[in-house]
């Protein structure tokens, strides 16, 4: 048995939610929720909930988000069905959480949790609805990374139709007015980022420098970096679409001169030179036809997925008070097994 979650009216709002993704963090969870709970208590004091979801994680990250929960009242573990990635597993905690604050953090403790007074403070005297904190270093990543993530950002500053701050990630503060406008944006390919830039308001940045990770490797290798990559231009930009079609104008020019080209080269008598030219202008013609028409393809794919229009999340197992109700998932119920067909199971 399964039912929606149903968006009914907020009994209690907490005056902050801090919503956390979780994938492989069994050895950050201690040390996170110790962090959290001291930055936030400096704050707000007991006001407040942690939001932990767990995306599917392979290790013991769920028995020890469940066990903070029993041991937290103010801890919240969500354990999603299935691996959904990060974007929608934020979305998840996003959707559930119901403070009148909205604190978004990774558990690898690179964005430190410390920073939610000073943060709160720049919201307040700026009367902005979302601090973004951008990155003035990064400890403890390779060359490589920074290279790429300084190149991504540029890059997809130039070709978005939405300006997009350099140099963030999802690390930052928000009102509810504001994320009630981003939970109005149901897509499934999502980039959450890009999303609070398109919804507006007063939005102010935050410098910071981003601290190495505590534990445990990346879950950002370069396959989903390239997958996030994806989802944000072809999320806020219609640039590929139209760089295909002045790639086609200028084919097409191209393909005339190379016309006037082989009829002149006809009548004046010249002979034909050898399968290479020939075929070099065969394989460069085939590689940015393939190339056109996989972009093209990434966009209709993208119709035919947000055609179905399936839950952004599953939910299996809540561990904690939920104050929030949202309508973008699907909770499934608890599974109950009658006592009688136990014990005749037992007895058999």
């Amino acid at each position: 048995m399964s039912r929606p979650l149903a968006n009914h009216a907020v009994a209690r709002r907490p005056a902050i939610s801090v919503v956390i993704p979780c994938y492989n963090e069994e050895a950050t969870l201690p040390l996170l929720h110790a962090r959290v709970s001291a930055a936030v208590r400096g704050v707000v004091g007991d006001d407040h909930e942690i939001v932990l979801v767990n995306d599917g994680s392979r290790d013991g990250s769920w028995g020890a988000m469940q066990r903070l929960a029993s041991e937290d009242s103010h801890v919240v573990a969500v354990n999603l069905s299935r691996n959904h990635g990060h974007q929608l597993a934020l979305t998840a905690g996003l959707d559930l959480c119901a403070g009148q604050y909205i604190l978004i953090i990774d558990a690898d403790l690179q964005d430190p949790p410390e920073l939610l007074g000073d943060m709160c403070e720049a919201m307040a005297r700026e009367g902005a609805d979302v601090v973004y904190a951008v990155r003035r270093k990064r400890q403890g990543e390779t060359l490589f990374k920074k290279a790429t993530a300084a190149a991504f950002y540029r890059v997809l500053d130039r070709v978005t139709d939405t300006p997009i701050p350099l140099d963030t990630g999802d690390f930052r503060l928000m009102t509810r007015r504001a994320l009630d406008a981003l939970l109005s944006l149901p897509e499934q390919a999502r980039f959450i980022r890009g999303m609070v830039a398109w919804v507006g308001f007063r939005q102010v940045p935050f410098p910071y420098d981003r601290a190495e990770r505590h534990a445990g490797e990346t879950n950002y290798p370069l396959g989903k970096m390239v997958r996030l990559a994806l989802d944000a231009v072809t999320g806020f930009s219609t640039a590929p679409l139209r760089w295909a079609s002045h790639l086609s104008v200028v084919l097409a020019g191209v393909s005339l001169l190379l016309l006037f080209y082989i009829a002149w080269g006809y009548f004046a008598g010249d002979r034909v030179q050898g399968w290479t030219s020939t075929m070099l202008v065969v394989v460069v013609l085939s590689s940015i036809q393939m190339f056109v028409l996989g972009m093209i393809g990434e966009y209709l794919g993208r119709l035919y997925i947000e055609a179905k229009r399936r839950p952004l999340y599953l939910v299996a197992d809540i561990a904690g008070p939920v104050h929030g109700r949202a309508t973008l998932g699907f909770q499934a119920e608890a599974t109950i097994v009658p006592s009688e067909q136990v014990a005749g199971e037992r007895v058999a």
